[in-house]
């Protein structure tokens, strides 16, 4: 069974999904993509023990906590593509910054070789479902250049300095 929440954040309003008993979106209101998180007809219920457990992870990101992603079962979806990136995602710490290139490297390392374009990775980072839990905020162009953010870059300006990165 499908449920959402909608839940209110220094950054607005954020929708959450879950879908058997995992978490497979969290999206800024009006951020692309986030009404094809959830089906239209699924129940809000911010009972839902998966989602009450992302809200409390939020509430303790947001009150300046460092919660680990991994305690909450994640399920986006997405092409394994997508996963081998978005796992990666989970490796970068609070306060950790690393860029399409270097995310490109890994994925190759991975692979045991081969090539790999940083295009490729912004395409997978910007498919994200699960914005500010997997942290994509974290993730910036070359030469340290701020990048995109499909929730405007004001909220990533604002979800890095709360981490601690001042660019």
């Amino acid at each position: 069974m499908a449920y959402t929440a909608h839940i209110e954040t220094p950054l607005g309003d954020v929708i959450l999904a879950s879908e058997g008993g995992a978490l497979v979106g969290c999206a800024l209101n009006g951020q692309p993509g986030h009404r094809a998180l959830v089906d239209a007809d699924a129940p809000e219920r911010l009972d839902e023990p998966v989602l009450a457990r992302a809200l409390g992870w939020l509430e303790r990101y947001f009150a300046g906590e460092r919660p680990d992603p991994r305690e909450l079962p994640l399920a986006p979806r997405g092409t394994s593509f997508q996963h081998e990136v978005w796992s990666l995602l989970l490796d970068v710490p609070y306060g950790g910054l690393t860029s399409y290139g270097e995310l490109a490297d890994l994925v190759v390392l991975g692979r045991g070789g081969g090539r790999m374009a940083a295009q490729a990775i912004g395409g997978a980072v910007k498919r994200n479902p699960i914005s500010i839990i997997v942290p994509c905020h974290r993730v910036l162009a070359a030469h340290g250049k701020i990048g995109g953010y499909s929730g405007g870059l004001d909220k990533k300006l604002w979800l890095l300095a709360h981490e601690g990165i001042r660019l």
